[in-house]
């Protein structure tokens, strides 16, 4: 879909996928419009601040508000959805707040886009969400199955659903590295588990991801990188060399290594080159047509500790300046 001339809103847009996102519109897009949907209106004012564009609006609300959502999105082509309760211990403590937001959240933005006639709404979702064994993970994958299947729902409407699924977003807000940045003023620094792995991400890349997906979706994907993995006990050594490490455990609801595509994911799964994509037979559409693209071979599986694709010590310190630049800019 054409990003030239339209109306795009992000919700969380304040947040720090937000901003980039929102950065990369206005830099680069040429939209007709871009609105900002977020609960934080300091937040919302400190962005004012960073992108003095007459393009971008602002609305306060929260996608619990289904009647707010509906107001937003009047006249909207295009919603990227990326509002979320996301900190895995604060989700566990307080679980019925997660579900409002991350799934009830979703259900609203769902129904709001379809009687509003919104053409393409892609949604943001985690690694966590597959074979999820926290609540945070948990809402994500029923949120990806409420988009998906929200497809199902459109009728006549123009509408139509596809997510995007992604690992750690290095140096964004709530990231490992302003942690281990913090801790190596006091000359320690604590890790989980040495063995531990991780997908990286940057924030650059998920955006060119979701431009991707809203470029290439019919409805009902779930898009993934090809991105690399990285040890924590590797990107612990290149942001404090030398600097002794502790490791304190697997916390609960946390896992040794993350998973982005899983087999039975991948049964109906596509290598489209710098990403694949996968797509549940409840999502069908009439006019939906398979991609000119290799499918995934039986049992293939994405995981971080079986990746092809590694990030070492040298490379990490070659990319931590460029990556804490990134986390500079988020709020």
């Amino acid at each position: 879909m054409k990003l030239s001339g339209a109306s795009i809103l992000v919700t969380g847009g304040t947040g720090s996928f937000g901003r980039a996102f929102v950065g990369r519109l206005l830099e680069s897009a040429d939209p007709r419009r871009v609105a900002v949907f977020s609960r934080d209106e300091w937040k919302q004012n400190e962005m004012a601040k960073a992108f003095p564009d007459k393009r971008l609006r602002f609305f306060l609300g929260d996608v619990r508000d289904k009647d707010r959502l509906l107001r937003a999105f009047d006249g909207v082509d295009i919603v990227v959805h990326a509002a979320a309760l996301k900190q895995i211990p604060a989700c566990e403590y307080n679980p019925f707040e997660a579900v409002k937001t991350n799934i009830l959240g979703a259900q609203n933005i769902v129904e709001a886009a379809i009687d509003r006639g919104v053409p393409r709404v892609v949604a943001l979702s985690t690694d966590k969400a597959a074979n999820p064994v926290n609540l945070y993970g948990a809402t994500k994958l029923c949120a990806e199955k409420i988009f998906v299947n929200g497809n199902a729902y459109v009728g006549t409407h123009p509408t139509r659903f596809a997510c995007v699924r992604y690992g750690n977003v290095v140096g964004s807000r709530g990231s490992v590295i302003p942690l281990f940045l913090e801790q190596k003023k006091k000359g320690l620094l604590t890790i989980t588990d040495s063995r531990m792995t991780r997908f990286w991400i940057s924030l650059k890349e998920s955006v060119d991801l979701v431009l991707f997906a809203l470029e290439r979706m019919q409805g009902g994907e779930i898009f993934i990188p090809k991105i690399p993995s990285m040890k924590v006990a590797d990107l612990a050594a290149a942001l404090a060399p030398g600097c002794p490490l502790k490791e304190i455990g697997i916390r609960p609801g946390e896992k040794l290594h993350e998973v982005l595509l899983s087999e039975e994911d991948s049964r109906d799964g596509w290598d489209l080159g710098p990403h694949y994509m996968f797509r549940s037979g409840a999502a069908t559409l009439p006019e939906w047509n398979p991609p000119a693209s290799p499918r995934l071979p039986v049992g293939f599986r994405y995981a971080s500790d079986t990746n092809t694709r590694w990030l070492g010590i040298e490379d990490l310190r070659r990319l931590v300046p460029r990556v804490e630049l990134e986390g500079a800019e988020a709020p």
